[in-house]
């Protein structure tokens, strides 16, 4: 069987959803994820409800290349954050029939984090959506075991999002991985990089948004992420490549991720 293959807007970030699901397609990926949200000063976001032009030509892309939205991204769990402020994001990822909405960890009290996942989770469900945790070396979650420990609180909907990037730069443990339950791992991010003894944020930062590799370009051991990981388990490949971007574009990047990926699958492990 052929390992499902999506693409995060983060590869091709300056693509609209139309553009990016277009060009995703033409690439060879199965899925997209959608960024919704602008995260950063830097980089932009769509969120569509806004736009009735663009989620027609959103859904008209889907359409026309059978590409559709498997997650929706991302929502920074802060303190001060509610579920009514965010219900627009969980309906348009309904009407687009994205399956999951990933969520970030930015609130240094970790059980009213795990309260707002539960509740995030609630509202998603009613929507036919799952709430799906991400963590990141240099927030309150920082870590695997961290990362179970919040989602285990926040009860047995919420999911679990492991990116190799982070799980690398985290120092986690690929035993503990081994042993998540598949259930609550429905698909896994993957990339690249070099790997160095230890990290300032401003390198993890910039690493994450805009300079990672395809699979088996730089150093990280990702033959053992891949095989802690659930059999089959569906990768989404999120590979910002800023420089070879502004060299050859964001097409021509997510067919080198693609077919990188691709070829390292075959090389390395069960496609």
């Amino acid at each position: 069987m052929t390992r499902f293959l999506s693409v995060a807007h983060l590869t091709a970030i300056d693509l609209a959803p139309p553009a990016f699901i277009e060009a995703s397609a033409r690439a060879g990926f199965d899925g997209v994820g959608l960024r919704l949200l602008k995260v950063t000063d830097t980089s932009p976001g769509y969120p569509l409800y806004n736009d009735p032009a663009m989620l027609r030509a959103t859904k008209a892309a889907m359409a026309a290349t059978g590409v559709g939205v498997g997650d929706i991204e991302f929502l920074k769990l802060t303190p001060e954050i509610s579920v009514k402020e965010y219900e627009w994001m969980l309906d348009t990822g309904a009407e687009l029939g994205a399956k999951h909405l990933i969520t970030a960890p930015y609130d240094s009290d970790l059980v009213r984090l795990s309260d707002t996942l539960a509740a995030f989770s609630e509202a998603a469900m009613q929507r036919g959506l799952k709430v799906i945790h991400e963590f990141f070396p240099w927030t309150s979650v920082p870590d695997l075991a961290t990362a179970l420990e919040v989602i285990e609180r926040a009860g047995p909907d919420v999911e679990l999002l492991v990116d190799s990037l982070h799980f690398d730069r985290s120092g986690s443990s690929l035993d503990m991985l081994s042993k998540v339950d598949p259930a609550r791992m429905p698909f896994a991010h993957l990339c690249d990089a070099p790997v160095q003894p230890s990290y300032t944020t401003d390198e993890l930062l910039h690493t994450a948004r805009e300079d990672r590799f395809a699979p088996g370009d730089r150093q990280i051991d990702l033959r053992a992420f891949v095989e802690a990981l659930p059999d089959d388990l569906p990768l989404a490949l999120e590979v910002p490549m800023g420089p070879l971007q502004a060299e050859i574009g964001s097409e021509r990047v997510l067919e080198h991720v693609y077919q990188g990926t691709r070829a390292w699958l075959g090389e390395t492990v069960s496609v």
